[in-house]
């Protein structure tokens, strides 16, 4: 053996004992193979772990790890193995139904917090109220369980019964309730409201089994009481089924237009939805709201409304979620989530954008982050992206979600919102604790005559006072320089608990500059074809956008 060799066979033996062991070979070929076997591959490295690692593992546990891998390699967020818990979460969103007490609630000063009841729910029923607070669940004490935690034993078989222990501001001791867990049906349509001028509003929060129905049904009660024109809300929706956000398109267009693709390797992964129903309402004029954080099923939905030149979209680009999972069924082990078709709007478009984490997840109003582009990059944004033609020639977007028709987005408060956050840095929690305990303070001391309450010094003064008696160091300036965005949440968190979420909604409206130009498009009840003219002047393509 020569020198240079020597040296070389010393420092790879030297690396391996560095690492903190020695490398030992058995049976190793020393050429490569032509072509890998991959199941053989595959049931040698199992075999070797199960038999010679240096710890005993499970089998069944490596199979489940071995599965997971597998998946993740994808590399597609939207493709993942669902173990039992997940599945029964995913059930749950799809069917909008699970077995409980129809109680919202929330972690507040260590304790949970009623939020609110679901109309026609158990816990209204029983006569639980806004900010009530829980401190047992049967026998267990409730202070310093998380939200999850809390709603894991309020959750359970329908018909059997669970008591719990309430204190309520304004009354002496504690109350009892108890309580029989029931099926609850989450409603798709949060919000059905009838806006000044005659404008309808739905707000639509999921695709789930029942959305067309609920949405139908919602139009339908606002026609009645002598609606002129939609708003259809879909800002923060993250999609759901296929077939819902095709079956709500279907009750806006025409019998035989195109409302969706899905494109696949399989036979069953390729289909077109075309629209079967007349309209029932059409000549109603209607305007799609949409952010960041509107995807899937919801993109599906504004997609085809806009190609079609059915509505006009309003707020900032969408998520961007072009693609369609299946479901397979794994036993009781769980379910495979897999991505097997991308789609595409009745034009051609694909509007998917390629991710490589689920970290950047649509949320429920969420927005502010990359699809929320501010009207300074509106200009640069569609130039990278194909120009499409809708049946009318109007412009649209391919790539990268839906551009709406008219930018609109409250830059402002979000720009407020951020740095009130930052400068509230770890007393955000306590921020809000001490935000609710204002409210009820409000509500109890009866000072409050009128949802349009004028927010005022002392009351900003009181929320920072709480938040210090709380433990927190804010400076006076955190507050001052974010007065603003401070008195819009004091505004509304006192409006919820004194007089109830409709005051809140038309408070938030009255805020809401993505509400307040859908508005201004549709004012004097214009027909489809005056409201495509208007929003036409204010198109992405001319001027940019609008904040």
């Amino acid at each position: 053996m020569n020198k240079a060799r020597s040296l070389t066979v010393a420092a790879v033996l030297g690396l391996a004992m560095a690492s903190g062991g020695w490398l030992m070979t058995r049976s190793l070929r020393t050429e490569a193979p032509s072509v890998i076997d991959g199941r053989k591959l595959f049931a040698q490295v199992m075999e070797a772990v199960q038999n010679r690692f240096v710890d005993s593992l499970p089998p069944d546990s490596l199979w489940k790890g071995a599965t997971l891998g597998m998946v993740d390699e994808l590399h597609d967020p939207h493709s993942v193995f669902l173990v039992a818990d997940r599945l029964k979460r995913f059930r749950e969103q799809t069917t909008g139904q699970y077995a409980g007490l129809g109680l919202r609630v929330d972690v507040r000063d260590g304790w949970i917090t009623v939020i609110a009841p679901l109309p026609g729910s158990p816990s209204e029923a029983a006569g639980l109220q806004t900010g009530d607070r829980v401190t047992k669940i049967d026998a267990m004490d409730t202070k310093g369980l998380t939200t999850e935690e809390a709603l894991v034993k309020l959750r359970g078989d329908a018909g059997s019964r669970v008591e719990l222990t309430v204190e309520r501001l304004g009354v002496d001791g504690r109350l009892t309730f108890t309580l029989t867990r029931q099926v609850i049906h989450v409603r798709a349509v949060q919000r059905v409201s009838l806006l000044p001028s005659n404008v309808g509003y739905l707000d639509v929060s999921v695709f789930s089994d029942s959305t067309a129905d609920e949405v139908a049904a919602g139009v339908d009660s606002l026609q009645r009481l002598g609606m002129k024109s939609l708003i259809l809300d879909l800002r923060g929706n993250p999609g759901g089924l296929v077939e819902q956000g095709a079956a709500v398109s279907d009750l806006f267009l025409d019998p035989g237009q195109e409302i969706v693709t899905l494109r696949g390797r399989t036979a069953e992964s390729n289909r077109t939805f075309t629209d079967k129903a007349p309209q029932r309402w059409p000549t109603l004029p209607i305007v799609v709201l949409v952010d960041r954080g509107s995807a899937s099923a919801a993109e599906i939905v504004a997609g085809a409304l806009q190609d079609h030149d059915r509505a006009v979209v309003v707020g900032t680009t969408t998520y961007g979620k072009g693609s369609a999972q299946s479901v397979f069924d794994a036993g009781t082990a769980g379910a495979l989530k897999l991505t097997t078709s991308l789609w595409f709007t009745p034009v051609g478009r694909s509007i998917s954008i390629r991710r490589s984490s689920d970290d950047a997840a649509p949320s429920r109003r969420g927005g502010g982050a990359a699809g929320d582009s501010s009207t300074s990059d509106v200009d640069s944004m569609v130039a990278k992206r194909a120009p499409f033609r809708t049946d009318k020639g109007r412009v649209v977007y391919g790539g990268g979600g839906i551009t709406p028709d008219v930018i609109a987005r409250d830059s402002a408060a979000l720009e407020q919102g951020a740095v009130l956050q930052t400068a509230l840095g770890r007393a955000v929690p306590t921020f809000r604790d001490a935000l609710t305990a204002l409210a009820l303070q409000l509500k109890s001391s009866g000072a409050l005559t009128s949802p349009d309450f004028v927010v005022t010094s002392a009351m900003r003064s009181t929320l920072l006072a709480g938040v210090r008696t709380r433990g927190a160091t804010v400076s006076d300036s955190a507050f001052v320089e974010n007065a603003g965005v401070v008195d819009r949440l004091i505004g509304y968190e006192a409006t919820r608990y004194v007089f109830g979420r409709d005051a809140e909604f038309a408070r938030r409206s009255a805020d809401d500059p993505v509400m307040q130009r859908a508005l201004s498009l549709l004012r004097d009840a214009p027909g489809r074809a005056a409201l495509l003219a208007r929003a036409s002047a204010e198109h992405p393509s001319k001027v940019g956008g609008r904040s």
